[in-house]
């Protein structure tokens, strides 16, 4: 961990110090609820809310175990990744089970306020509705993908997370990072191909 002052900042949690844990909650939680944001296309306000919760109920349950091998940041950042993932983990069931998970037309983002939709003058209907079209394909691609895949392509280009950011998150070589990415992008290509009708190829630009 290169920040000294937040190695302190970890130490005054570890003691129990009320006050640093505000600190240190003021000072990750925007970064994370823009994190899982950008990881679930389809995740509520509310959903970002109950996840950075979960997470930060397990950053305090868990922060003893953390050995400052990377920043502190990416340790965080992979817990949110698995708690979104078991949230997602749920909707599925809860939809499987013939529950409805609502998702709002005034949906806002958790960090910037702005709806999903902001009103806009560029690009025009059309080119609106294709890149809409195209989104909803690729969320469905990745959903159909799954497992590590699925997380990797995630954390790429949804999170913007550098190769050596998502080789720490993941305990992977940067190599491995680098190989497994590319078989993934070929692996959603195919997806894509079959739920594009006529069954033509595209290429993605995740």
């Amino acid at each position: 961990m290169s920040d000294p002052s937040e190695a302190k900042l970890l130490q005054r949690c570890l003691q129990g110090d009320a006050e640093a844990w505000d600190t240190l909650f003021d000072r990750h939680y925007a970064a994370t609820a823009r994190f899982v944001f950008q990881l679930g296309h389809r995740f509520s306000t509310e959903d970002v809310e109950e996840i950075c919760q979960e997470t930060f109920l397990k950053v305090i349950r868990s922060l003893h175990s953390f050995q400052g091998q990377s920043q502190f940041q990416t340790w965080l950042f992979r817990i949110a990744a698995n708690k979104a993932l078991d949230h997602r983990e749920r909707q599925r069931a809860a939809k499987r089970g013939g529950g409805k998970v609502p998702i709002s037309i005034d949906q806002e983002h958790p960090i910037t306020g702005m709806r999903l939709d902001p009103p806009t003058t560029s690009p025009g209907p059309d080119q609106a509705l294709i890149r809409e079209e195209n989104a909803v394909l690729v969320g469905e691609a990745l959903d159909r993908l799954g497992g590590p895949c699925q997380e990797i392509i995630e954390l790429r280009y949804f999170a913007d997370l550098s190769y050596e950011e998502i080789s720490k998150t993941l305990n992977l070589n940067p190599k491995t990072v680098s190989s497994r990415l590319s078989k993934c992008l070929r692996k959603l290509e195919a997806v894509l191909s079959r739920l594009i009708p006529g069954g033509s190829k595209t290429h993605t630009s995740v």
